[in-house]
């Protein structure tokens, strides 16, 4: 009898063990055909809300992998894309006529500026040198650079970026040190802001008269740089003339960003002839606009 009762709580052992393998082959077989319709769905969502995905720039929900009947509120830091996408060559962005009167001396004389990223930000200058001998000669310098703001959720809109940027840059230009008779006047049919900085500059090869003019075209930075001096006995050159030709200058480079861009150019006026000049540079100081001034 002992043998018995032992013999019956081995098969029930028995029993319940095959009773719990069974049992865990049905919980896995279960979890496997639950996992088949939700990888499904996901490849579903991955295929159909790619172009969707990058639209919601908030983290907002994708209408992809949405429940059905059920709407999608636009996500409220989605910001508008910025007008321009791409930048002129900057040493292009003058015509040969523009820089004759600019730069009589250095037409040829354009050299890029160091950038990573030309689509965001490029720069070129020119320098001109006309050596009247026992006369003195008469110097230009010649800048100009662009710089293109991107649309983004956590900065703003790139007309705002570059509405912020335009404000330093006019700060700058008006804060040069040892500047002297700083004059800052409005400039129309240059994009939607535009201002020109006036100054003298008083340096070791002569008497500096300094234009910068910072124009914005929604959301691109176009900034201007030009200078004129008299050395070695020559004649300053007059400011109001120099003035005009870098007001020029700039209406010129607006109009270059918008047909870079496909736009139809705004309307320049031509550029005025400026005090005689020519080419070379006497010195990387003779440069002493804000952004020229670093480099004297």
């Amino acid at each position: 009898m002992q043998r018995v009762a032992v013999q019956r709580d081995d098969q029930r052992a028995r029993n319940e063990r095959n009773a719990q393998r069974r049992a865990g082959r049905l919980r896995r077989g279960l979890v496997c055909a639950a996992a088949v319709p939700a990888v499904a769905l996901f490849a579903a969502a991955c295929s159909s809300g790619s172009d969707n995905s990058a639209k919601d720039v908030g983290g907002g929900s994708n209408p992809a992998t949405a429940p059905a009947g059920s709407t999608t509120a636009p996500s409220s830091s989605t910001v508008q894309a910025a007008k321009y996408q791409t930048l002129p060559k900057p040493c292009a962005a003058l015509s040969k006529k523009t820089l004759t009167q600019l730069v009589p001396k250095g037409v040829t004389s354009g050299k890029d500026g160091a950038s990573d990223d030309t689509a965001t930000r490029s720069s070129c200058s020119w320098s001109s040198l006309d050596n009247n001998g026992v006369k003195g000669s008469q110097f230009r310098w010649l800048n100009i650079s662009f710089l293109r703001f991107d649309s983004d959720a956590g900065r703003g809109t790139g007309d705002k970026q570059a509405e912020a940027y335009y404000t330093t840059q006019l700060q700058d230009a008006q804060s040069v040190s040892g500047a002297k008779n700083t004059k800052s006047v409005p400039v129309t049919g240059a994009g939607d802001q535009a201002t020109v900085v006036r100054y003298d500059l008083k340096k070791k090869e002569g008497a500096f008269k300094q234009q910068t003019v910072v124009a914005r075209v929604a959301n691109v930075v176009v900034t201007v740089d030009y200078n004129g001096a008299g050395l070695a006995g020559e004649k300053t050159p007059d400011a109001d003339t120099l003035t005009k030709a870098a007001e020029a200058a700039a209406k010129e480079a607006v109009a270059a960003v918008s047909s870079s861009n496909g736009s139809a150019p705004a309307t320049s006026s031509p550029a005025a002839t400026p005090s005689k000049s020519a080419s070379g540079s006497p010195s990387a100081s003779a440069s002493p606009s804000k952004s020229s001034a670093k480099k004297g």
